[in-house]
């Protein structure tokens, strides 16, 4: 499929911003710390600029809030809806900790579960699609959750490596962070490649019965919006390349750094490194998401030879 852009963004600020405030409800870091105060800023602001650019996938951005109508039916209201309420412990316990420099056990516990929803909400936006067979899996949104954490707990060890935080704690957890969701992720890809689709020309056009199903003409001589969105091709060697440059900037580059971190501890090169595990790790994570737009088939290709 046609990976967009700005959803591409989205999932990975949005993710990032998310995991943050997981990690920031958990009471790790010193709420009157400066360092604190700013990462409670900075899980707002990628949260925030995350969920704006979502709304320029649509054909009618300023019509978005009639999404938020259709909640009992739509993963992506649940979504929006969920990511509304999300805002509420978490500005609370960013205004607690700006003003006072305490931290609140009930904002903090509630923005770690709306957190959570939210993350799972909107990877259902694509398990829940059962056209598109890479998507349709547990697994997808075990992998979008895992990453949000793995992120969150990056983000963290940097802030906490700025002033007296649990370093060491925080480097140790995010390593095991990042081994579990790349191995799930390694999961989530073998099944993408190695199962067979359940959609194909036999099943779509219903001719099976008579045998192999091949198409003579397309419907259309031309490109539209099907083919344009759902039928976006990558080529094999460029898929493989870009995985692994994701793996390598998500997964290698982020452990290798965190491991001096968990090494050199409180000081400069923790700081650094942080920092340079969360750049890494970033670029990782759009490659990533790139990826799974990229690579997805959307059954209706079915009907185009696809």
């Amino acid at each position: 499929m046609h990976p967009a852009l700005s959803i591409v963004f989205f999932t990975t600020a949005s993710g990032l911003g998310y995991g943050l405030a997981m990690l920031l409800g958990l009471d790790i870091l010193d709420s009157a710390a400066i360092s604190t105060r700013a990462a409670y800023l900075v899980a707002l602001v990628l949260i925030g600029a995350g969920l704006l650019s979502s709304t320029l996938h649509l054909g009618n951005p300023q019509r978005a809030w009639r999404a938020l109508s259709q909640w009992r039916s739509s993963w992506l209201s649940r979504e929006g809806a969920m990511a509304i309420i999300t805002f509420i412990p978490l500005l609370i316990s960013a205004w607690l900790s700006a003003m006072d420099g305490r931290y609140s056990p009930v904002s903090g516990v509630l923005q770690i579960i709306f957190s959570l929803i939210t993350v799972y909400c909107t990877a259902m936006i694509y398990a829940s699609l059962k056209s598109v067979h890479a998507w349709h899996t547990k697994l997808t949104p075990l992998c979008y959750l895992l990453f949000a954490i793995a992120g969150g707990t990056v983000l963290a060890l940097f802030f906490a490596a700025c002033e007296s935080g649990p370093v060491r704690a925080l480097a140790a957890t995010a390593i095991v962070a990042l081994a579990v969701a790349w191995t799930a992720k390694s999961v989530w890809r073998n099944r993408m490649r190695d199962t067979k689709p359940l959609s194909s020309p036999e099943s779509a056009t219903g001719l099976g019965f008579i045998g192999s199903v091949r198409l003579l003409e397309r419907p259309h001589v031309t490109e539209n919006y099907l083919t344009r969105e759902m039928g976006f091709r990558i080529a094999r060697k460029h898929a493989a390349k870009l995985t692994r440059i994701s793996f390598i900037l998500g997964a290698v580059v982020p452990f290798i750094l965190v491991v001096v971190v968990l090494a050199a501890g409180q000081g400069t090169v923790g700081v650094i490194c942080s920092l340079l595990a969360i750049i890494a790790f970033a670029a990782g994570i759009v490659v990533e998401r790139w990826l799974f737009f990229a690579e997805a088939r959307h059954a209706v290709m079915n009907y185009y030879g696809g």
